[in-house]
């Protein structure tokens, strides 16, 4: 999350349990709705986050930044429902259905559940508008690869306040990034298909196996990548989050990886090269 969202987040944690600290384990996460962060000795669970956030009312000055009100929507249950237009729209495939009431609403939880969530830019300007505090519609979207289904929560700032508006449905291949989505589906779970979809030269940084607070950059090729190779790659389900970016058919995709209060930061820069999808640059 971005860098205020974390400043909320510790601030929290620390004037309720002192000092306490979440770390990365070693297995990897699966990336569905019902995947559990896993435990780690001396730790602060995600329960255990959403229960401190539902104690605490959210700070006003979270509605100014999207990221903020969304880390609070997410992780407290009652705020959730108030944070909904009731009765909420839902539209699939371009066709109104049935609105959700607000006594059939089940929480949602988004990626709190996980040990990450992702960003998928066309360039680094992009990376900017998640600070900005004009931003008064944001679309955060759930990719269903399994399905090939886009679930989008639509959210507007109404009268100052972050609420959920309506839920879309649609194909992958009706979303903006759909050529992408497409490669990057079969990329994040076929590692014959990673190594094929190398740049001939991938630039990288990786923790520096000698030294756990330094890194170190280089470049490798495709034959290198087991070794090199980040140790999350999300699959399965996969979130975006829209802040008004207006996406193009881009021959560039940033996939950004941000972790759940474990400090993880992973980015994956992949072009379009001879009508197919490259590998060019991670940071892990």
């Amino acid at each position: 999350m971005k860098k205020c969202a974390w400043f909320f987040m510790g601030l929290l944690i620390l004037t309720m349990v002192g000092f306490s600290s979440i770390g990365c384990s070693d297995r990897k996460p699966v990336a569905t709705d019902s995947a559990v962060v896993d435990s780690v000795a001396d730790s602060i669970t995600t329960d255990t986050l959403e229960t401190m956030l539902e104690e605490q009312p959210m700070p006003k000055a979270a509605d100014e930044l999207f990221d903020d009100f969304f880390f609070n929507f997410a992780g407290n249950r009652r705020l959730q429902v108030k944070r909904i237009r009731f009765p909420l729209a839902v539209v699939r495939n371009g066709r109104p259905e049935k609105p959700i009431q607000k006594k059939g609403w089940q929480v949602d939880h988004f990626f709190m559940r996980q040990e990450y969530y992702t960003l998928i830019f066309d360039n680094r300007k992009q990376i900017n508008l998640v600070k900005d505090t004009s931003v008064n519609r944001v679309a955060v979207e759930k990719i269903y690869f399994k399905s090939k289904t886009v679930k989008q929560y639509l959210f507007d700032r109404v009268d100052g306040l972050w609420m959920l508006t309506a839920i879309h449905y649609k194909p992958i291949s009706q979303n903006m990034n759909a050529s992408f989505l497409t490669f990057y589906d079969k990329f994040s779970s076929d590692s014959t298909f990673q190594i094929a979809s190398m740049n001939d030269m991938v630039t990288f940084t990786a923790p520096d196996p000698d030294d756990d607070f330094k890194s170190i950059t280089g470049e490798m090729v495709p034959e290198q990548w087991p070794m090199f190779k980040p140790a999350i790659i999300p699959t399965g389900v996969i979130y975006n989050i829209l802040y008004g970016q207006k996406y193009t058919e881009s021959t560039q995709k940033i996939l950004m990886v941000r972790g759940i209060a474990n400090g993880l930061e992973m980015e994956m820069t992949f072009r379009k090269k001879g009508g197919a999808w490259k590998l060019v640059k991670f940071n892990s």
